[in-house]
């Protein structure tokens, strides 16, 4: 071969492999395009050395940090896992390695730069052995699920609360009643307030709104730990006391609440007065949540009877 064909080769080889540079710059980029839309964090792990290639978003903006803050490395991943979330994170990556799972997929949190926490689906499986047949590389997805699990949690609290004032609605005190029931004495408070209409009336359901809203923060601090506050709805709210009926706990956290409703409440429109009828009935074993429900009505219904603002005990 003379050696201007040799040449002429050589151009040919180094156009040749320029072109499936561009080939594959293109690819790569179509592919972090189309895993970007899609939220995936594409990664392959080395094992021997620890090192993770990261192919499209470096998966330390996740977590808050700017490109190159983090090293792309196993030990600097494992460091910023939950650390109630690490051992379970860790055991099924390693059962996956040791051949007892098909992949590995582990929903956690991991450790963001301010202090919050990431959630993060991680799934990936070996896809490269050794010629002992032991893994040397893992190829996997990242995508973050933060906003899955906040827009889960306020499903949950929407499921479960009332709200306008944030305590627990009947669903979960029935639901919460019956936990706590099993573990040992319960009481239960029925709270109806006293001359609310009034408020509505004069200064307007805006401010009767936020009368409710006052009285429910005075009664949670009124309440002692361990005793779950809820509204059935309008002026109605229920305590459940894990205590029995006589334990002094019961009747002074009645009294709180008696309190915190009686002290007036300073509107921009002018001042709130309400008071608040309140029976308690200790739960025997038969009763199920309408029928102490019931009974702690009964009771409330002769404070009514008595002159209203008062606590009254139910007669078993």
């Amino acid at each position: 071969m003379s050696e201007l064909a040799l040449k002429q080769q050589i151009q040919n080889l180094k156009k040749h492999n320029a072109r499936l540079k561009r080939i594959a710059h293109d690819a790569r980029h179509k592919l972090s395009a189309a895993l970007d839309g899609t939220g995936l964090c594409l990664w392959q792990l080395d094992i021997p050395s620890g090192k993770l290639i990261i192919y499209n978003r470096r998966w330390g903006s996740m977590l808050g940090y700017q490109p190159k803050e983090l090293s792309a490395h196993f030990d600097v991943w494992r460091e910023h896992l939950h650390p109630e979330d690490k051992e379970m994170v860790l055991s099924a990556f390693y059962n996956h390695l040791a051949g007892n799972a098909p992949f590995y997929e582990a929903l956690h949190r991991m450790q963001h730069k301010n202090g919050t926490v990431t959630w993060v689906l991680d799934r990936g499986r070996v896809s490269e052995w050794d010629s002992d047949g032991k893994p040397l590389k893992v190829t996997g997805t990242h995508i973050d699920m933060t906003k899955e699990k906040q827009y889960e949690a306020q499903l949950a609290k929407l499921a479960n609360h009332d709200p306008l004032t944030g305590l627990t609605n009947r669903h979960a005190l029935q639901t919460r009643f019956e936990t706590l029931k099993q573990q040992g004495p319960l009481c239960v408070a029925f709270i109806d307030l006293d001359d609310f209409k009034n408020v509505n009336d004069t200064l307007g359901h805006r401010s009767g709104d936020m009368v409710l809203v006052e009285l429910a923060g005075r009664m949670r601090e009124a309440c002692p730990p361990g005793v779950e506050i809820g509204r059935l709805g309008g002026d109605e709210f229920i305590l459940l006391l894990p205590f029995s009926l006589r334990h002094p706990l019961t009747e002074s956290a009645a009294r709180g609440c008696l309190k915190a409703a009686l002290d007036p409440f300073e509107l921009d429109n002018g001042n709130a007065q309400i008071g608040a009828s309140i029976g308690i009935h200790e739960v025997r074993g038969e009763d199920d949540f309408n029928e102490a429900l019931l009974r702690a009505d009964e009771a409330m219904y002769r404070v009514k009877h008595a002159g209203k603002n008062g606590v009254a005990l139910a007669q078993r």
